[in-house]
């Protein structure tokens, strides 16, 4: 059975995957592509890749799987909202509902586009609803036989919170919080309040947090001695007269964005943070109990919030803890192709998800060529990693351009730059002359799986940097430039059987400096999706303070 996985919702993050008789083989989200970050226009750039990829032809799908329901639900859900006034009633709001619903209705939400662009096919046309989606992402590539899984995210079409049960391969439902009482539609709104973009900044909130102090009350906006907790949504949202006028009477005036951050806006961002990780808690604690299971998986964008899910497996909640990644919308996608695995009695593949690079690639000549178009002097490497892991040791920043593109919104060692974490003043470096982004802004380290435990208390198996652990306090002077202010990392370990290239460069740097740590952030600059072909690479490589980028076996440098 061939299955195309597709994520549209006219919103944000557009993808799509392909599945054949349960093997994922090929996974992008159509920013990589199109280089409009959290594109949400129909994916149709993903779709072609992951055909090609498949070498396949759309009248060779057996099943074209949407990762949103059809929009009527979604329409009638939030004019319930409105009448109720579980939401508030204007015009703003009334005409995003309707243009969604409108936009949608004769498109059965997508499938009408995916004729247009790629003519009338056999394939079933399949509307999988969105936390089932989510939740079959999360279990489906766990490899757990028994999981309590949660969902948490801004919305669905009807969900803001849902827990399931996963077992020998099947998932039942077990409680569904309804949207707008959702975590992620909170922290989306005090992501907007504090200056940055909703849907987009929220990890903004995340790292700036730990700068700020205790002592700001927010249960004005969500009780979190409710079980599992209970958002106050009219009070957060834009009356559409005086935006945020509650949360301004309570808390001051919104930050502008670009401004100045000031201890009141680090006080704040603290407050959110913390909520956001006690009622994560709180629904993890009532997942557990209800499904009796001590195993989790997680899925939608609250999962990736990685200082929650860090104090979630510290805590001893849980067993063991697994959250794919590209846990946010783009990652529906491949929920959405195994559910028809779930047909007639049927069981889902889920085989452990243990390395996420699975987008395009380039060859050798692709890439020499894209080098020579532009003219540059280049050297051709015997040993990319050696050489790679010499110029670090010099402090050099450096490109790394190499195999397959990862699926999810993290750099996993192919598509990354890389530093020397040792320099205490590397992270301001790399955010003012490189990343072009905030001071506070936090760097993550990439360690060998082996001797992560050296470095770090907890957390020695993170494969895809979804969890924060706090580094051993006499490691914190060793590795500071990846150690965040309040003495916590966002770790990615590395397997050499996974992705031996990027192992080798960590190892030939620990040979050199007696620290196998790499400081790791995405190959783009601010505002950009990270790179996909390395055209993008050299673009975004001579548009920032990079030394030098690694790009296949070829070496570029700058300078005269």
């Amino acid at each position: 059975m061939l299955t195309l996985g597709i994520n549209y919702s006219q919103m944000h993050d557009s993808s799509a995957c392909i599945v054949r008789d349960g093997e994922l083989l090929f996974a992008v989200a159509e920013e990589r592509l199109s280089r409009l970050k959290h594109d949400a226009s129909f994916p149709h750039l993903a779709i072609r890749a992951c055909l090609a990829f498949a070498k396949s032809n759309p009248d060779q799908l057996d099943e074209v799987c949407f990762g949103w329901p059809a929009p009527g639900p979604f329409f009638r859900h939030d004019l319930k909202c409105f009448a109720t006034r579980r939401m508030p009633f204007n015009y703003l709001n009334l005409l995003n509902s309707t243009r969604y619903f409108a936009s949608n209705w004769h498109q059965s939400g997508g499938a009408k586009t995916f004729a247009q662009r790629f003519g009338r096919v056999k394939a079933r046309m399949r509307f999988v609803d969105h936390h089932l989606a989510h939740a079959l992402s999360a279990y489906g590539y766990s490899g757990y036989n028994d999981a309590a899984v949660v969902v948490m995210d801004g919305r669905g079409a009807w969900e803001g919170t849902s827990i399931w049960r996963g077992h020998d391969g099947r998932l039942d439902h077990v409680l569904t919080i309804p949207f707008p009482d959702s975590v992620g539609y909170f922290y989306s709104e005090f992501t907007e309040f504090l200056g940055f973009h909703r849907n987009s900044d929220e990890w903004k909130v995340m790292g700036l947090a730990p700068y700020g102090q205790p002592g700001v009350d927010l249960s004005a906006f969500i009780d979190l001695r409710a079980v599992p907790y209970r958002v106050h949504t009219r009070k957060l949202v834009a009356n559409g007269v005086a935006p945020f006028a509650l949360m301004t009477s309570l808390l001051g005036p919104p930050r502008v964005a670009e401004s100045e951050i000031d201890d009141r806006y680090k006080n704040i961002a603290y407050a959110v943070q913390d909520a956001c990780e006690t009622a994560m808690m709180n629904v993890v604690r009532l997942a557990i109990d209800k499904t009796r299971c001590r195993n989790l998986c997680l899925a939608g964008g609250v999962a990736l919030n990685s200082k929650a899910n860090g104090k979630i497996l510290t805590a001893g909640l849980v067993d063991e803890i697994f959250v794919q990644p590209a846990a946010s919308d783009d990652g529906v996608a491949l929920g959405a192709a195994l559910a028809p695995y779930l047909d007639s009695g049927g069981k889902l593949p889920n085989k452990p998800m243990r390395q996420a690079y699975l987008g395009p690639s380039f060859d050798d000549d692709t890439i020499e060529a894209a080098l020579r178009t532009y003219k540059l002097r280049y050297t051709r490497l015997e040993d990319p990693g050696a050489a790679a892991a010499e110029l670090l040791s010099e402090g050099k920043i450096l490109g790394w351009f190499q195999g397959r593109m990862e699926f999810g919104p993290r750099a996993l060692g192919s598509r990354s730059i890389l530093a020397d974490p040792r320099d205490p003043e590397m992270n301001a470096k790399v955010n003012n002359a490189v990343k072009f982004r905030e001071w506070w802004r936090p760097f993550a380290p990439s360690l060998k799986k082996e001797t992560a435990g050296d470095y770090l208390e907890s957390v020695t198996d993170s494969p895809f940097m979804v969890l924060t652990a706090q580094v051993r306090k006499e490691k914190r002077s060793v590795i500071p430039s990846v150690t965040h202010v309040d003495g916590s990392a966002r770790p990615q370990t590395v397997e050499k059987e996974i992705n031996p290239l990027y192992w080798r460069v960590i190892d030939e740097f620990d040979k050199r400096t007696g620290v196998p740590v790499l400081m790791n952030t995405s190959f783009n600059l601010r505002g950009e999706a990270i790179v996909h072909t390395p055209t993008d690479a050299v673009r975004t490589f001579f548009s920032s303070g990079m030394d030098a980028l690694v790009i296949g076996p070829f070496l570029v440098e700058k300078g005269p």
